[in-house]
């Protein structure tokens, strides 16, 4: 996003991402952060250095902030990578920086109030996401901790505050329910995009004349934003700065006189090659996803012994479906809570 900056003055900028849309079987996640730094030539991730790298071949450094999709991998490694990144940055926003240790806490409580429906009414829907299990499941939980109070000691020298970060998870029947009802899965997506725009303009855009910068990963093939984030916050004039198949930006400001917030929002192909903001938001909805794969391969391999877990992708998750059928019939699942419509 091209925009001036005074060197030293305060920014907050935030990032969105989603991973798990298309798959057959498991949730939708989507991932946001918001972090506020003194403006300057340096990127986020050359601030942070000593800690942070982008290349997950650095070795050295203890978090890696960057594509999820290159984060992660089905190695041992890989999952340490994601786990280290989405819970140490968790933690930033933590009582004493302590780590989040609940799965149904990470799943449906960060934050509660965006959670698709209450968390008692999703897990009676969908058990196999109450398994009881804790968190990390791939590190140590003290040595992790170390590493985050070591993040922490970075980002307070560079003046940089992680203002929230969190996922939204969206399992199964909950988006065949809105797959009904909006016909389509990128209107699913965006219905969940824009609940997240709404918490950000209300909580995080400056009352003092700055403006909230906020980029995310393109939804899809769309171009145009412009009609769905009026629709999306009636509270603001929306301003269409540019339409592109690439970059799509947009400003935003309250339509109350006495009301200074701006809202700048940018829509960008692999915003996550150049957005901190997105590629954290990546690395923390990759870790919902991941998680609740987890819960539910436990929950049906205790079904049904030597059952191979599945990512739940299309192919995979056809072979799954079929193999499983021991423990579709014991737990006698309702189709449309398991298996999604689109």
């Amino acid at each position: 996003m091209n925009l001036s900056d005074v060197a030293g003055e305060l920014r907050t900028v935030a990032g969105i991402d989603e991973a798990g849309l298309g798959p057959l079987l498991g949730p939708l996640c989507l991932g946001y952060s918001v972090l506020r730094f003194p403006a300057g030539p340096q990127t986020l991730w050359q601030r942070l250095a000593p800690v942070v790298g982008e290349r997950p071949s650095d070795k050295s450094a203890r978090f890696v902030v960057a594509d999820s999709k290159r984060v992660f991998n089905r190695s041992v490694r890989g999952a340490q990578r994601l786990e280290a990144t989405a819970l140490g940055f968790l933690a930033q926003t933590a009582s004493k920086r302590k780590l989040e240790r609940s799965v149904e806490n990470l799943l449906w409580n960060t934050p509660r109030d965006l959670a698709a429906a209450d968390s008692a009414e999703l897990l009676r829907d969908h058990p196999w996401y109450a398994t009881g299990q804790c968190l990390p499941w791939s590190l140590d939980a003290a040595s992790l901790e170390l590493s985050a109070e070591s993040l922490a000691r970075l980002l307070g020298a560079q003046r940089i505050e992680v203002l929230e970060v969190g996922v939204v998870v969206v399992p199964e029947g909950e988006l065949n329910r809105s797959f009904t009802k909006s016909g389509s899965k990128s209107a699913t997506e965006w219905e969940h995009t824009a609940r997240i725009l709404n918490r950000l303009w209300e909580r995080h855009a400056p009352r003092d004349g700055g403006a909230l910068k906020v980029v995310v990963d393109r939804l899809g093939g769309r171009s145009r934003y412009g009609s769905l984030l009026a629709k999306a916050l009636p509270q603001t004039a929306l301003k269409r700065r540019r339409e592109t198949t690439q970059r799509s930006e947009y400003e935003m400001h309250s339509v109350d006189a006495s009301d200074r917030r701006t809202m700048r929002v940018l829509f960008a192909e692999r915003a996550e090659q150049g957005s901190f903001p997105v590629a954290l938001a990546s690395c923390l909805a990759k870790y919902a996803r991941e998680t609740a794969m987890r819960s539910f391969n436990a929950y049906f391999a205790e079904h049904q012994p030597g059952l191979v877990p599945t990512a739940g992708y299309t192919t995979d998750g056809r072979r799954w479906l079929e193999q499983a059928q021991p423990a579709l019939t014991a737990t006698r699942i309702a189709r449309e809570c398991l298996v999604r419509t689109r």
